[in-house]
């Protein structure tokens, strides 16, 4: 029957019949018990060899017919009773039957099958075996009745042939069989699972080895109502002489210990996977998954509202309660046994399990033993109607707390499961509910403090950016997908003579700490660019900053080198078409110009800010109108595993694809250069569409250093402003040249030079000349006959100010236009 099995002797009678009743296999054992040879049974119906089926006629040589029949049944009988057919599910038939002998006797023999599956793909056949007395019975027997005087627990006893000798009570009442008519059996004929055949191989190897062998399996036994953990402990047996004569099987019953050992394992698996992010839905959906199947079929678990609670400790619950669906997860795909779907609200009342476990702040269950499972739900139809079609049978309710704070509630359910919720599964459950909790109630605090950052870094970064005659600007900023906000920031600032500033930073690390940081320098390069600060100039007052926080922030124990950042500055002149750019250990700008192809601007790479003492150095460059700049921090464009110029390249490729709208554009990078789940590091993205002023918006004169000469250029203002339409302009402009030229004529240096921009809505008017001495504002007193000359300027323009040159100074004075509508 078995070709790995040596011992398939004339004792052993075995026929397999598949699901149709047919005959598939008849070993030896059977050909000697009823007289037919292999070839004259296999292939036809089992039921020819029934000797009471009525109608079946014999064919005079003792012969079965070929005439249809169907097998016997499935489920045990006992000895004496009449066999009947298998039940719904059954695997397994026992009872006596009256065979048709091939000599025309009638043989009455006792029979055990059970059906078994060789593979999950394989169709389903019953493997029978008769059983007669043929061994010695357990009294005559030596060797049995020593193993069962000697034996605790279960016990079965088997041969050298591996053939069963003999069991004691214990093992019976497991097997549901009796020992006098199982005598002589293999372990797979008597059950038809797996765990069998494994068995049969370790009593195999014990009988070869002479060493103890054990086996452990989860499994429900015929006599028991539900699965135990089972220990085999497989020991040969031997005889005074030391030779070999069979082997003991013992079963013992660890349910307890395994039971510990998973609850254990399910605590540890519990502290690797539970609160693997910061985030909240992924922390609860994780303490789902992590309970099924071990503890429960089904978890879900329900939050209160954040907006509500703020995830903070608050006063006694009331309700009804409403709770907002986290996560829930269950043995069947899909889930179909929830009622609510996750980031759904829904309301309960008193009755309800989660509230009855809120309010009392610990574990409650009920089940159907006690009865008041279904009361218990009924408050909710659809909830109740889930326990008829799944067959729900118990569930608990644990609460989630942490730190004082109640966060939510867990619930199990158990419907595959036959067995109820014990004690122990409660304290498990509230074991592992508990770290749950410390994880969610870590995900919920990161939460706020990542979004109190997030709220600081965007208020102190510019909300929208301003419109200039210089550029057109547009700008992204997007917070590390893990590390939280940092201390990226980018700006544009506007300038004297319609110049504009622009500049992109990185202040090292993340967290409200870098925010603040990026907020004060963001302040300094303002306040510095204020005064006009040459690029190379204003990165080295940056950097004696840094330098100073760092100080700041070490303390007494601290020194340089706490803080750090990065920076590049640049200035564009929209008159001269010219940019003057300088940065601090950051990344070079992009340029695409407007036919070509995107290039790096080759900048000389100077130190990052707070390292001191070292010199800053600056490049310009003519940059024709239309081109665009491309600022960015090193979140966009590294680090990456496949090359470190990679990132730059993907970069100008998003750009060299560029649309009209600077928007659209900086979307498109962000898309080609961002991974799905966001970036490492924070990003900051500018990009800048250069502009530029005709010579007809531009008129400069050279002034003569006389005083009487100040009446003409007042006039030649006027005629130009009649030329650009500005006469409104005209009474305003005439006191602010007049008082420049003259304050140029009598305190500055040769030589002196007068310039008036314009655009749709200012009017500059800038003054310069060779001296490096600074006008200052001053109040008059009542009888000075000087001194109010730039508080009229100060009080006619919108701003005014001064800047150095590398030749001297230049006074400016901004003036609004109006429509003339």
């Amino acid at each position: 029957m078995s070709p790995d099995y040596p011992f398939d002797d004339a004792s052993a009678a075995r026929a397999v019949i598949d699901e149709d009743g047919t005959l598939t296999d008849w070993s030896e054992g059977a050909r000697l018990l009823l007289g037919y040879e292999r070839a004259e049974v296999v292939g036809r119906p089992v039921a020819a060899l029934l000797a009471d089926d009525p109608g079946v006629p014999d064919d005079g040589d003792g012969n079965p017919p070929h005439a249809g029949g169907q097998a016997g049944g499935d489920g045990p009988a006992r000895t004496g009773e009449s066999p009947r057919l298998p039940g719904p599910g059954e695997d397994r038939w026992s009872g006596t039957l009256a065979l048709r002998h091939r000599d025309g006797r009638t043989v009455s023999v006792w029979i055990l099958a059970h059906r078994r599956r060789l593979a999950d793909d394989a169709p389903a056949t019953w493997l029978v075996t008769p059983l007669t007395a043929g061994f010695p019975a357990p009294e005559d027997d030596d060797l049995v009745r020593s193993a069962l005087a000697q034996s605790p627990c279960a016990t079965m006893v088997f041969d050298e042939r591996l053939r069963l000798r003999g069991i004691n009570d214990a093992m019976s009442d497991l097997v549901e069989l009796p020992s006098a008519r199982i005598r002589g059996l293999r372990a797979t004929d008597i059950a038809g699972r797996p765990q069998s055949s494994e068995m049969e191989s370790r009593m195999r190897l014990a009988l070869t080895s002479g060493e103890l062998q054990e086996l452990q399996t989860f499994m429900k036994a015929t006599g028991e109502d539900r699965a135990h953990a089972w220990l085999a402990r497989i020991a040969p047996l031997t005889d005074a002489s030391g030779r070999t004569r069979g082997v003991c099987v013992t079963a013992h019953d660890f349910t307890g210990h395994f039971l510990a050992r998973e609850r254990l394992q399910l605590v540890n698996e519990a502290s690797v996977r539970i609160g693997s992010t910061l985030d909240v839905t992924r922390t609860a959906q994780e303490l789902a998954e992590v309970c099924v199947p071990t503890l429960a079929d089904f978890v879900s678990v329900d939050l209160l509202d954040p907006q509500e609670h703020g995830g903070e400790a608050v006063g006694p619950l009331t309700v009804p309660v409403h709770l907002r669906r986290a996560a829930h997860h269950s043995v069947n795909p899909g889930a179909p046994e929830a009622v609510v779907a996750p980031g759904e609200v829904d309301v309960y009342p008193e009755s309800s399990p989660q509230a009855a476990s809120l309010l009392a702040g610990r574990a409650v269950g009920a089940g159907s033993p006690s009865g008041d499972l279904a009361a218990w739900l009924s408050w909710d139809e659809r909830r109740f109607s889930r326990i008829a079609e799944y067959g729900i049978h118990a569930t608990m309710s644990v609460p989630l707390q942490a730190r004082g704070t109640t966060l939510g509630v867990a619930v199990f359910s158990r419907f595959r499961r036959p067995d109820p919720f014990s004690p122990d599964d409660v304290l498990l459950a509230e074991e592992v509910t508990a770290r749950a909790a410390v994880c969610i109630d870590n995900a919920r605090r990161y939460s706020r403090e990542r979004e109190t950052a997030l709220a600081l870094q965007r208020s102190l970064l510019p909300r929208t950016l301003p419109r200039t005659a210089a550029v057109d600007a547009a700008s992204r900023y997007l917070p590390a997908a893990r590390a939280g906000v940092g201390g990226d920031w980018f700006d544009v600032i506007p300038l004297s003579g319609m110049r504009v500033a622009m500049v992109v930073g990185d202040v090292v690390g993340h967290g409200i700490q870098a925010s603040a940081t990026m907020g004060r320098l963001r302040t300094a390069v303002r306040t510095l660019a204020d005064i006009d600060l040459a690029p190379d100039e204003l990165l080295t007052h940056l950097d004696d900053l840094v330098l100073r926080l760092s100080e700041e922030a070490g303390g007494e124990g601290g020194g340089p080198g706490e803080l750090g950042a990065t920076c590049l500055y640049a200035v564009y002149d929209p008159v001269s078409r010219r940019c003057t750019l300088a940065r601090a250990g950051h990344p070079p700008p992009l340029l695409l110009p407007p036919k070509g192809t995107p290039r790096r601007v080759d900048l000389p790479a100077g130190p990052p800010l707070g390292l001191g003492g070292l010199p800053f150095e600056s490049a310009e460059l003519s940059l024709p109108e239309g081109s665009v700049l491309a600022f960015y921090t090193d979140g966009l464009v590294g680090p990456r595993t496949d090359g470190p110029d990679t990132g730059h390249e993907a970069l100008g490729d998003a750009l060299a694809g560029h649309t009209e709208s600077l928007d659209e554009t900086c979307d498109r990078v962000l898309r080609a250069l961002l991974p799905k789940g966001g970036a490492a590091d924070d990003v900051a993205l500018l990009l800048a569409r250069t502009r530029g002023l005709s010579a007809s918006q531009v008129a400069t004169w050279d002034i003569p250093a006389d005083p009487a000469l100040v009446a003409p250029v007042r006039k030649q203002v006027v005629e130009q402003l009649d030329r650009w339409r500005l006469s409104e302009a005209t009474f305003t402009a005439e006191l602010v040249v007049s008082e420049l030229v003259t304050n140029a004529i009598r305190y500055g240096a040769r030589p002196i030079r007068l310039r008036l921009i314009h655009d749709a809505a200012t009017l500059i008017c800038e003054v310069s000349d060779n001296s490096h001495t600074a006008p200052h504002l001053r109040r008059a007193k009542t009888w000075d006959e000087g001194g109010r000359g730039l508080l009229l300027v100060a009080q006619l323009t919108q701003r005014w100010g001064s800047r150095h040159t590398a030749e001297g100074k230049t006074i400016w004075a901004e003036l609004g236009l109006f429509d003339e509508e």
